[in-house]
């Protein structure tokens, strides 16, 4: 079994976000939550892709980068149907939407208040 390395939050969120541009994920966010009252976590990663096979690919390649680091996320939800992946790294929650899916829920605007950091190529 593979040794579990303790990555710091910041190191975490740097190969999340590069493993989600890597397979071409759209309106990579960063949502930093930690000034908020009554917040689930630290860290929000939001992305989207245009088809179920693309969010898949985002999820696997998050999956990939993390255990290729010694991190593996406490939880998973989603990765049958693919419309919204939902990878738990406890201090770190990445949402991986269906492009229809994100615009639905609204997440983004839901945490309006926290500080939001678009990442790009």
């Amino acid at each position: 079994m593979a040794k579990q390395t303790l990555l710091t939050t910041a190191k975490l969120r740097k190969i999340i976000v590069e493993a989600l541009l890597e397979k071409k994920g759209q309106e990579v966010v960063t949502l930093d939550l930690r000034k908020l009252n009554d917040r689930p976590t630290d860290f929000f990663i939001i992305a989207h892709g245009d088809s179920n096979t693309q969010v898949r690919a985002l999820g696997a390649s998050v999956l990939k980068e993390t255990e290729d680091n010694g991190t593996k996320p406490f939880q998973t939800e989603g990765s049958r149907n693919s419309e919204w992946i939902i990878l738990d790294f406890s201090d770190v929650i990445v949402h991986v939407f269906h492009r229809e899916k994100r615009e639905f829920y609204q997440l983004d605007d839901l945490w309006h208040d926290s500080k939001r950091t678009l990442h790009e190529d």
